[in-house]
């Protein structure tokens, strides 16, 4: 029989040398998935080649199953819980260890360099393991929002990845004993490109540490840290010539003496903590070199957000929360031409009550839509918003790959409810559109405006819907959408377990489900109509949470739903029942 790669390059002119010579040059991962599938051949040179590959959840895999697909791969990033953990709605207990990963990395990975783990346990032993094998070539290690670690874990890294260029922390649960591990890190390291500790609970810092890092590492172009006295850092930034971003740091000197401090001359990217308004004009004789601003724990008012956008034309990047208002949005939008990127977080309940035009509405976001018209991605809570506003952005946004906006419920009355216009003429005016977040409240968008959306979102992969839609019929019409859908997040919405399996099974592309609040079945089997082969369902039962001041929160139960080569999860905790046992159930009961 002829080999069918053999023909197919036969006919198409393409032989195996030429592409060998061509592959290497594919990254996207879509493309390379296309690639491997034309015939063996192809699917051989891909997994010789595959550089760097990112699993979305590290239960869709196995460790043995990924070396066995790319026996070289350079690079892995690795995502444990489910987004929802970062804001407490997932079990403590849910999964996500790391240590499988890392055994597997000291026997096979041959030519790994690169790591990041995201929302993963990690332990001091996982550490060890790590350093102790790859050690001598590990390049990058992140930690990105990961607990179960403490700084004797960091110190192994420290002492034994000697050409570590990028070590990333930031939003990691750490286990603070003491700040020997930095110390090791000075004096071991001279590669060092990246150093981030950034919203952690590090704080036995010496800025000598920081200095002798600066001193040592020539390549040194971000920093983020802790809340470290602005003006213990003038050693370090008088050392780090080459430092272009650097986060963190506070203001604790009562008498102001900050005049003295000079930053490095390449730095245009910003953040600083607890700044208020007196020490802002440090800022300024560089503001206009500026692309990013981390402004999210700053102490500013409406006032002072003004002032300081007003210098900086240049800005690409604005991370701040709603106490800037619709009339700092405004200034943003005459002034900084150049913003890709917008993120307005939810201020503190106390600071919107300090600053009375801390309120972002359609004003600020019109204003937006017609003065940055190079914006790829904003996130914003709102407190009112129109339909208007959303055609606005329609309209002017076309260059928009990530829209994400959470209506807030503290305002009685919204002028303009519900939304299916706006959202329809959003979609389809932003056609770059990948991802897409919509949270609202009831009465936010009907059936119509969710049907709407899975019309018109025709390359979007990651949603998250939130008080959207008003029966199963409105998620009918919109699983009839969707083509390249591959991740869908529900919250808050009034579908049942029979609508939630049927547009599963819709929508072709999706990969990943999960879904918090939903209509049970009396028998809670509905589900089962989505069941099929790789397809693990995951059931969280309803739970009390306790908040803290004596404060529960009733959650309501949870389904996770995910493509899986590894087969069903076997380290599920009691909180999570595998629907596989909820089937097995049932069948037995048929019995």
């Amino acid at each position: 029989m002829e080999d069918r790669s053999y023909n197919f390059h036969r006919i198409h002119g393409m032989s195996d040398v030429v592409f060998e010579c061509v592959i290497p040059y594919i990254h996207d991962s879509r493309d390379r998935q296309s690639v491997s599938l034309v015939c063996r051949r192809w699917y051989e040179l891909d997994a010789q080649t595959r550089k760097h590959v990112t699993i979305a959840l590290c239960y869709s895999s196995t460790p043995e199953q990924l070396w066995r697909r790319f026996p070289y791969l350079e690079s892995l990033k690795l995502k444990g819980k489910p987004r929802a953990a970062m804001y407490n709605l997932i079990p403590e207990d849910w999964g996500g260890f790391v240590t499988p990963w890392v055994e597997e990395f000291a026997r096979s990975f041959r030519c790994l360099k690169a790591v990041h783990f995201r929302r993963m346990i990690v332990t001091d032993d996982d550490l060890e393991v790590l350093a102790r094998a790859r050690g001598h070539v590990l390049q990058v290690l992140k930690l990105d929002k990961c607990s179960g670690f403490s700084t004797d874990g960091l110190l192994h890294i420290s002492r034994s990845c000697r050409n570590l260029k990028t070590l990333f922390l930031e939003e990691s649960q750490v286990t603070e004993k003491d700040g020997e591990w930095l110390h090791e890190l000075a004096l071991n390291n001279t590669m060092l490109e990246t150093l981030n500790f950034y919203m952690t609970d590090l704080s036995q810092v010496n800025f000598k540490d920081l200095e002798l890092i600066a001193t040592k590492c020539k390549s040194l172009v971000s920093v983020k840290i802790g809340d470290c006295e602005i003006l213990d850092l003038v050693g370090f930034f008088r050392a780090a010539v080459s430092l272009q971003e650097f986060g963190g740091g506070c203001f604790n000197d009562q008498a102001g003496g900050y005049g003295d401090v000079a930053y490095p001359p390449r730095l245009c990217r910003l953040g600083l903590n607890y700044m208020s308004s007196s020490e802002m004009p440090i800022v300024f004789p560089f503001a206009s070199r500026l692309k990013k601003l981390d402004l999210l724990y700053a102490l500013l008012d409406t006032e002072d957000h003004c002032l300081l956008l007003q210098r900086c034309p240049n800005l690409e990047v604005l991370e701040t929360r709603t106490v800037i208002g619709d009339r700092g949005l405004e200034v943003l939008a005459n002034s900084c031409k150049k913003l890709k990127r917008l993120r307005v977080e939810r201020g503190a309940d106390e600071q919107e009550m300090e600053y009375e035009e801390g309120v972002v509405s359609q004003r600020g976001l019109t204003a937006i839509a017609k003065g940055c018209l190079l914006l790829e991605y904003i996130a914003v809570y709102v407190s009112d918003i129109t339909n208007a506003a959303l055609e606005s952005m329609g309209l002017h946004l076309t260059n928009l790959s990530d829209f994400r906006l959470v209506l807030l419920d503290g305002e009685d009355v919204i002028t303009d409810l519900p939304l299916d216009k706006g959202v329809r003429s959003l979609l389809s005016g932003c056609r770059k559109l990948k991802r897409f977040a919509l949270y609202l409240r009831q009465g936010g968008l009907t059936d119509k405006g969710l049907s709407y959306i899975g019309q018109y979102s025709q390359h979007v992969r990651w949603m998250l819907l939130g008080y959207v839609g008003e029966s199963d019929k409105g998620l009918l019409g919109f699983s009839k959408g969707c083509p390249s859908l591959q991740k869908l997040e529900v919250r808050g919405c009034c579908f049942s377990e029979h609508a939630l399996a049927n547009a599963v099974l819709e929508l072709r592309s999706l990969r990943y489900l999960w879904v918090q609040g939903y209509r049970g079945s009396q028998n809670g089997c509905d589900f089962l109509a989505m069941a099929r082969p790789f397809w693990n369902i995951e059931i969280i039962p309803s739970r009390r949470v306790n908040c803290g001041e004596d404060k529960v929160v009733e959650h309501p139960a949870h389904v996770l739903a995910y493509y899986s080569f590894a087969g069903s999860r076997t380290d599920c905790p009691p909180s999570v029942i595998p629907f596989r046992d909820v089937y097995r159930r049932k069948i037995n009961g048929r019995r």
